[in-house]
């Protein structure tokens, strides 16, 4: 499995002084009393996630309340980017440690990976990270972009494909729409810019500057104007090495010093000597080649005044552009590109406007054609959908409701400024296509379909998140679920459903649910359990790992309080009995929904 929360602990939160929550790979459920604190897990959770901080909760004689989790990315990309991003780092073995604080008064810290970040940062990994479902917590479903989400996620490869490329012509669409718009309302402005670029381009192509060309005529005035100076250093040097032009005897240069010193060695009978030789006249055919350089530069120091004012009045011509435009020729050859680029876009002449009108009609269609293409295959999908939902819903004690997920495209005016035409009406063309999709929930035969949150208890509620995420489990990026509380109102074969269904979803996910139903609890991995104890008049509340001979004791109690009698425990092992032989039997073949679906043909 690959992203985990692989433990929690929690200080000074309501009930729970100091709690380690060391958590199952799968299945991990929480009991416990009523008021023992099973809730502080989520609400742990929920401040983990970036939630808001309530003071309330905050443990009485306490200062501060903490929340401390370590989560294993397993390599997940996005988790991982949105840690690096906010300058925390991951541990070596793949692990970030998320810490959120909540002072008395209302103070609120987070870190990560060590660095105190925005507690939204928190919010964003949680979105990549961890899904919970409560009674309280189901605004995510209510959202309709979260329902259309869920449709997509369905659907997989059938609706991905066609919203990619609906939003590639959607984007160069509204940049088509947004240059005619502002064409059409700036003309008089854009014309008189376009006036001053077309200035600006005349004068540059006049002077026809070449790039790098003021550094080589700075170069070339210095050498021009110290003609005499580099004359006398040049001639200086080319007598100290050559000798003198006239040549006197008595001014030989080192050439000649160089060839009298290799004449009083050749022929000398030590051998020491005649070894010197060689390398003398390697340095006398050095100082040769230097020579006759010098005399080749002397020959280009030229006295040229004309040349010079020609240079000078070159100059000239590149500082007045180079004062204007830019500070140096090449800035002022990229001003002159930018503005060539800059005037492409300025053409607000009549046969200009209709091209660019043209365009956007040409475009609005083939968006026409994308929308309606992605509305089919969410259509499709969503009848999938619905009936895998309902299907799911009958084992979890709302065998008689019903889920109906419409999607319908959003009417619009042509006042819209982006409306489209699909289908003969005009609609709004949103980043994610036309359509307006709806989970709505008919909760028996005969009863109206209506909003799902209108028509569900919250508990129901909870009941149809669970069956979404079985549907979906195979193309969800979440991979830590919480369920708070996703039993209330259901027990005996109803529970039983439910808890297998929670033990399937533990397959793919990691699953963490707080219950009151032993039926639910017998199926999990891993079984905690929250203590309430009393100590000098103050109520604590620790959690612990339950062994297997202490569930059948929690479940026993779970029963209905008989943890201390013969047929409490008889039926709790036989709950665990069940739902240990449910887990290891093979799933039963079925077919495959959503996901990996291709686009019908």
């Amino acid at each position: 499995m690959g992203v985990v929360l692989a433990e929690m602990r929690i200080q000074g939160l309501g009930v729970i002084e100091d709690a380690l929550l060391e958590l199952h790979a799968g299945f991990t459920v929480v009991t416990g009393e009523t008021g023992a604190g099973k809730t502080m897990v989520v609400s742990g959770l929920h401040l983990l996630s970036g939630g808001r901080a309530e003071v309330s909760k905050v443990r009485t004689g306490m200062l501060k309340a903490f929340v401390e989790g370590r989560f294993e990315l397993g390599g997940a990309e996005g988790a991982t980017r949105i840690v690096t991003d906010a300058g925390a780092e991951v541990d070596e073995d793949g692990s970030v440690i998320a810490l959120r604080a909540v002072s008395v008064d209302g103070r609120s810290r987070a870190h990560l990976g060590g660095r105190s970040v925005p507690v939204g940062v928190l919010a964003d990994l949680s979105e990549q990270l961890i899904a919970v479902h409560g009674q309280n917590d189901q605004l995510r479903l209510l959202r309709p972009a979260e329902q259309r989400a869920v449709i997509d996620r369905f659907a997989g490869e059938a609706v991905t494909e066609p919203l990619e490329q609906y939003r590639a012509v959607r984007d160069e669409w509204l940049a088509v729409v947004a240059e005619l718009t502002e064409r059409s309302t700036r003309s008089r402005e854009m014309a008189q810019q376009a006036d001053l670029l077309r200035h600006g381009l005349a004068e540059i192509d006049a002077v026809a500057p070449e790039p790098g060309e003021d550094t080589e005529l700075t170069e070339q005035i210095k050498r021009l104007a110290a003609v005499d100076e580099l004359r006398s250093a040049a001639s200086a040097a080319q007598a100290a090495v050559s000798g003198s032009p006239d040549g006197d005897p008595d001014a030989p240069g080192a050439v000649g010093l160089i060839g009298e010193a290799s004449r009083h060695l050749t022929g000398s009978e030590d051998a020491v000597l005649r070894e010197l030789g060689p390398r003398l006249d390697e340095a006398s055919v050095l100082l040769s080649e230097v020579g006759a350089e010098l005399g080749s530069y002397l020959e280009t120091l030229d006295a040229d005044p004309a040349l010079l004012e020609k240079v000078l009045a070159r100059q000239a011509d590149l500082k007045r552009l180079t004062r204007k435009y830019a500070a140096d020729v090449d800035g002022v050859l990229a001003w002159a590109d930018d503005a060539r680029r800059r005037m492409s876009t300025m053409d607000t002449s009549e046969e200009a406007l209709a091209e660019l009108a043209k365009r956007r009609d040409e475009l609005a269609v083939t968006l026409a054609e994308h929308a309606l293409t992605l509305s089919e295959a969410r259509v499709e999908a969503a009848a999938e959908l619905a009936e895998a939902i309902t299907a799911e819903m009958s084992g979890l004690a709302m065998g008689q409701a019903e889920i109906e997920i419409t999607v319908e495209r959003r009417t619009v005016d042509e006042s819209d400024a982006h409306a489209v035409k699909v289908g003969g009406r005009l609609v709004h063309a949103g980043p994610d296509g036309v359509d307006d999709v709806e989970l709505l929930l008919r909760a028996h035969n005969g009863a109206p379909p209506l909003p799902v949150h209108k028509a569900a208890s919250g508990g129901e509620l909870s009941r149809v998140m669970l069956a979404i995420e079985v549907v979906l489990a195979h193309a969800d990026t979440v991979q830590t679920l919480v369920f708070d509380e996703v039993d209330a109102g259901v027990g005996g074969r109803a529970a039983v459903e439910i808890g297998r269904r929670l033990a399937r979803l533990a397959r793919s996910h990691q699953v963490l649910v707080v219950t009151h139903l032993p039926q639910v609890a017998a199926f999990a991995d891993q079984h905690l359990v929250v203590d309430k104890g009393t100590s000098g008049g103050v109520t604590r509340s620790g959690v612990r790992v339950l062994e297997q001979s202490e569930r059948v004791v929690e479940l026993a109690r779970m029963l209905a309080g008989m943890e201390s009698t013969e047929t409490g425990r008889a039926h709790a092992e036989e709950l665990l009995a069940v739902a240990e032989a449910d887990k290891s039997a093979p799933d039963k073949p079925k077919a495959r929904r959503g996901g990996k679906r291709k686009k019908a043909k």
